[in-house]
């Protein structure tokens, strides 16, 4: 991370993430981890078409999944607005998207429509709501797979980045804690885009930001979690977040990853750890140890997302992203790079957004 500098860092979370979810196309959302490597062999270690009978049928390697784009669909967005222009990017799902759905699974660009927008279709379309009222009940990191080009654009601003977040999280998944949980992963993401690393030291820095009302956690603790002193009085709220765990979270699985007595190897089974599934809860602490334990390797990271199977796509997107930061563009295997569709577009695309923070 010496070397790198900042929009280096910023366009290497944002391709980052995309090369994650490409790797993860094939070999997508397999919980029988033998039926895996019968597919596909004891490592998978580029990209890979889909199995015919798999979620992603009829794409072919180094293209991506819905989730990738989408988070395109935010980066041109992101990148024609000069910012975060909700307008802009609802008219994009209105026009670009939705067309392309009818409401089931299987359906729709990258091969399968996850749950929290087939139920944002079907409040918009088939019920005609108006945006912001079509976010779901689903518990999954759907809005970090497209927020998190947010936190690269806004890096430098926390408050904007906090409630553009939150603000386009909503208008499809409308949990206050998965809301917390996703903005959470951006101001991480903020801070690795600045040059922190993720360690120990990285939730101390996110603290400091919601004491002095940068980010919408409540927080009553003083500095280093020490309880408050007899007399204090409680802060106000700032913001709609009550608690700021989701903002420990990393400098835990920081510390977990360099702790001696504390072993996950080969570092995959990070997913059997933490669990398979799709929840924001499992992908998370997985996705946090992974980018802490190879900050400075993206492709041990993203291989080993990739690889510890079931909700890999999300895992490596969020992994990729994390680390990417750490790296930059320049610490990317360019082979990946190169095996990426429109690998020239997206890194276009990418660089016009690291440009502007």
């Amino acid at each position: 991370m010496a070397n790198t500098t900042q929009q280096d860092r910023a366009t290497g979370a944002l391709l980052g993430a995309l090369i994650g979810d490409a790797l993860s196309l094939g070999p997508h959302w397999y919980y029988n981890l033998d039926e895996l490597r019968h597919d596909y062999g004891d490592w998978v270690s580029d990209y890979t078409d889909p199995q015919p009978h798999r979620y992603h049928a009829g794409l072919k390697a180094g293209q991506l999944s819905q989730a990738g784009y989408l988070l395109t669909m935010m980066m041109q967005s992101l990148a024609d607005c000069d910012g975060y222009d909700e307008a802009d990017f609802c008219h994009r799902l209105d026009t670009e998207l939705f067309p392309q759905l009818d409401g089931t699974p299987m359906s729709g660009p990258g091969g399968y429509t996850s749950q929290s927008i087939r139920e944002a279709w079907r409040r918009r379309v088939q019920q005609q709501r108006p945006w912001g009222q079509t976010g779901g009940h689903a518990d999954t990191t759907e809005a970090i797979e497209r927020t998190l080009a947010i936190a690269v654009r806004y890096a430098q601003q926390p408050q904007r980045l906090a409630q553009a977040i939150a603000s386009n999280t909503v208008l499809t998944q409308s949990d206050d804690t998965v809301v917390s949980m996703t903005v959470a992963y951006g101001a991480v993401l903020s801070l690795l885009v600045q040059g922190h690393t993720l360690d120990e030291q990285l939730s101390g820095k996110l603290m400091k930001l919601v004491k002095t009302d940068q980010l919408p956690f409540h927080a009553v603790t003083s500095d280093n979690l020490q309880p408050p002193k007899p007399g204090d009085p409680d802060p106000p709220r700032v913001g709609r977040f009550a608690s700021p765990d989701a903002l420990l979270t990393p400098s835990y699985m920081a510390a977990a990853a360099i702790d001696p007595d504390i072993s996950i190897e080969p570092a995959w089974k990070v997913s059997i750890v933490y669990g398979m599934p799709c929840a924001i809860y499992h992908q998370l602490p997985a996705a946090y140890y992974l980018a802490a334990r190879f900050h400075d390797d993206f492709e041990a990271a993203v291989l080993h997302a990739v690889n510890g199977g079931g909700q890999n796509q999300a895992r490596a997107m969020l992994t990729g992203a994390l680390v990417g930061a750490q790296t930059g563009c320049s610490g990317l295997p360019q082979r990946l790079l190169e095996g990426l569709e429109n690998s020239e577009r997206l890194t276009g695309l990418a660089t016009r957004i690291a440009k502007r923070l």
